[in-house]
This record gives structure tokens, sequence and C-alpha cells, in this order.
């Protein structure tokens, strides 16, 4: 049995700046206009707000998990993060109703949340590395592109400290604000130029990118550690497609292998308000 990861101190949520449905819920009844007044107070006592769309129970985000498993995601630590982690509350409100569907969906400034069954396979390979197979986490976590914070919730879940940055400012400001409202307590989100990394909390046992180029950042692979694990797309020589490229860092240098076709926004530098 894997051990669980370490409960790290308290990584509080902040803006940091670098330069350059429960169980049981459906015995219950939803209040509807007709029940009688005398029923009222029973209502008004349950510990559950009525869902007209039902998107809060945990069965809807099981049965999303499922559907991953049967299409091939076999690790339970990964099932298990998408299955806690409620999707729709990372969309915008006009598309909620497709949250739970394996698509990806716009986040606004030329960004999207990505497919559930991408972000589930990246998380899967990450725990391929030497690291994550000795103590089953993935230890300290650099995410590069933050988005709407989707993937942050499911890292902090999966790993002990998570560094996610973001170089549109209002995306980041929409991760902050989405964390938030899960309580989210080990992940760090940091405004800045992703193809930067993050020195500062250097190294990382596992680093995932949600946006490729046509060649990884050499700060990435420096803020590696031995015994990590990266995954990122990464542009093809000839240009035609994006594919996931997988780096394990030994201590005698760096392992690299090519995965399965991706589609990713392009890897930008820089910051933009």
């Amino acid at each position: 049995m894997s051990a669980a990861p370490p409960r790290p101190r308290k990584f509080p949520l902040r803006l940091d700046r670098v330069e350059g449905g429960a169980a049981g819920s459906t015995a219950r009844s939803l209040l509807r206009p007709q029940r009688p007044v005398a029923h009222a107070h029973v209502d008004a006592g349950r510990d559950v707000p009525p869902s007209g769309l039902g998107l809060d129970s945990v069965g809807v985000r099981r049965r999303m998990a499922e559907r991953l498993r049967t299409d091939g995601i076999a690790d339970a630590r990964v099932l298990d993060a998408v299955a806690g982690v409620p999707r729709h509350l990372f969309v915008d409100a006009a598309l909620v109703g497709q949250a739970y569907e394996d698509t990806s969906l716009p986040i606004g400034h030329g960004q999207t949340i990505s497919k559930p069954s991408v972000v589930a396979r990246m998380l899967e390979l990450l725990f391929g590395g030497a690291q994550a197979r000795r103590t089953g986490h993935l230890g300290r976590v650099l995410e590069i592109g933050s988005g709407c914070g989707y993937q942050a919730a499911l890292l902090a879940r999966l790993g002990s400290q998570v560094v996610s940055i973001e170089r549109l400012h209002a995306l980041h400001d929409k991760a902050r604000e989405h964390l938030r409202g899960l309580r989210v307590d080990n992940v760090r989100l940091v405004y800045g130029d992703g193809m930067l990394g993050h020195a500062p909390n250097a190294p990382y046992d596992s680093i995932v990118a949600a946006a490729g180029g046509t060649e990884l950042p050499a700060p990435w692979l420096e803020q590696l550690a031995i015994g990590g694990r990266l995954v990122s797309p990464v542009q093809e020589p000839d240009g035609r497609r994006q594919v996931l490229v997988v780096v394990d860092r030994h201590e005698d240098g760096y392992e690299r292998t090519l995965r399965e076709a991706v589609r990713f926004v392009p890897l930008k530098s820089g910051r933009d308000r």
C-alpha cells in the first residue's frame, strides 16, 4: 500500500509577483411549491441545499472518474482526485452543463480548461517518476499555467505542496478565487512568466505544463529534482502536431520519451495583464 502524502505546514494561498452533492442527498426530496406548508420547517432544516442541476453530487464526479477508468486511466489516486474535485465550479456558468463531459471548455482570454481525460493522463504519467513510485505521491509540484485552477486543485490532493504559475493576471485572479472557495491550503499561486519556472521553491519532484512550445525551457529542467519527472506538451520538429514529452532526471542526466498526441495552447513568455 502506498504511503499517504506527508501533511505539510500550512502553505497559504496568496498573490505572489515574480518579475520577468453529498452522499445520501438523493434520499431527501427537493423543496417544491406543491409541498404542504406543514413540511416547510422540515425542508428549512435540511443541511444540504437543493440543486437544480445536481452537479454538486458526488455521484456525478464518480461517474466521470469511472468513464476515465473505462477509457484507460488506471491510477486509483488520480481517479480518486477527479472524483473529489467539483469541476463545474471551475467553468463559466453558461457551460456548467458540460462540466463533466470529456471536453475542453473556454475559460476566457483565449485559454481553455483541458479535457478531463488529458489532465488525468498527464497526472498518471507523473506518478511514473522514480520519486513518485517510491513515496506514492507527487511531492513538491510545479504547475506551468494555472488557468482556472482546476488542475491545481487535483494536484493539491496528489502532492505535498504545489506552486502554480500563470502569466495572465485575470486567470491568476480567477484561479485564486476558485481555490479559495475550496479552502485549499497547500497551493501557492504565482503571477509570473511560466517559462522561467519558479526557482525560489525548487527543486520540484514533479513538473507539469499546460502549454507547449517547440522545446522545453531550460529553467524547467534545472528546477527538476533528481528522481523527479516532468510532463509537458511539445511541438514535434516538423510542426505538424503536439505530443506529450516525459522527462526523468537521473543522477547522470535526463531521459526523454515521447507519448501520445495532444493539443494545448502555445507556450508564451512574459506576463500579460
